[in-house]
């Protein structure tokens, strides 16, 4: 008796070859979404769940981290001296550092904790003074301030350019103007919580408030980094709208662009261009 049905000349499996191909479609559409220009799907968490910003950010836990070196150094500064106070700050940086390993947590801030306290206890040594535990955050503020000023003075919004370097999608955005601003908020943002941080710490710095300054950097910290953030991902996906439209349109640009970047924007078809 002959087998119909069961194979082709080849000698493969037609029926084989239909599920093969159906489980291929079915893992190509179950790939995460990625929006144009670059624009991710939120990282998921553990469950499958959208991770909120204060997920993003290490969770309430991450926030205790941060200050807990902050409050013990200030704390043990008062009761037992600074170098004292500098043995149990980096002491207590370690414990959370074991705590994070213990619980599996990410290992990159345990490890950014313990060498930025480190340092911070190694300045107030060296100064002498228990609130040169707050110089380096202080300068590093206005640094960053600084550069972050800089790069929107030179139409090179900082936001926009390290969010295009991240996801390889070039800088067509500076040819609109919609996305320009956008990237321009974003960055003036994190150019005003820079320099907040700095005028205010550096005041207390100069009046010698070292409790003060350890409040100061803890309220001025996570809090207004948030709200930055917030500005970035609405200028993010701000620019990927108008990705979209520019090419639902045909790819032009928005009155008002900038020039210079390298790009350009393709012309209508039928423009004469």
């Amino acid at each position: 008796m002959t087998e119909s049905g069961s194979s082709t000349p080849d000698g493969t499996d037609p029926v084989r070859s239909f599920n093969e191909a159906s489980d291929g479609e079915s893992a190509e559409v179950a790939d995460p979404p990625r929006a144009p220009f670059g624009v991710r799907v939120p990282a998921a968490g553990a469950d499958g769940t959208e991770q909120t910003l204060l997920q993003q950010m290490g969770g309430v836990s991450g926030l205790a981290y941060s200050a807990v070196p902050i409050v013990v150094f200030v704390v043990a500064n008062s009761l037992v001296g600074m170098v004292p106070a500098i043995w149990i700050a980096v002491a207590s940086s370690l414990l959370l550092a074991v705590v994070r390993i213990v619980r599996k947590e990410p290992l990159q801030p345990a490890i950014s904790g313990v060498l930025g306290v480190a340092v911070c206890s190694f300045i107030a040594y060296r100064t002498g003074d228990a609130k040169g535990f707050f110089l380096l955050g202080i300068w590093t503020s206005l640094l960053y301030g600084g550069v972050f000023l800089a790069s929107m003075l030179v139409r090179w919004p900082l936001v926009g350019v390290v969010w295009s370097l991240l996801n390889g999608q070039g800088f067509r955005w500076r040819h609109q103007r919609e996305a320009m601003i956008g990237y321009d908020l974003a960055t003036l943002a994190w150019t005003v919580v820079f320099v907040a941080k700095f005028v205010v710490q550096q005041w207390l710095y100069a009046a010698d408030e070292t409790g003060w300054l350890a409040v100061a950097r803890i309220a001025m910290s996570y809090p207004l980094t948030a709200l930055a953030l917030l500005v970035t991902v609405w200028a993010i996906r701000r620019a990927g709208k108008v990705a979209e439209r520019v090419e639902r349109d045909g790819g032009t640009a928005s009155p008002g662009s900038v020039s210079g970047s390298g790009d350009v924007a393709t012309p209508r078809p039928g423009s004469g261009v």
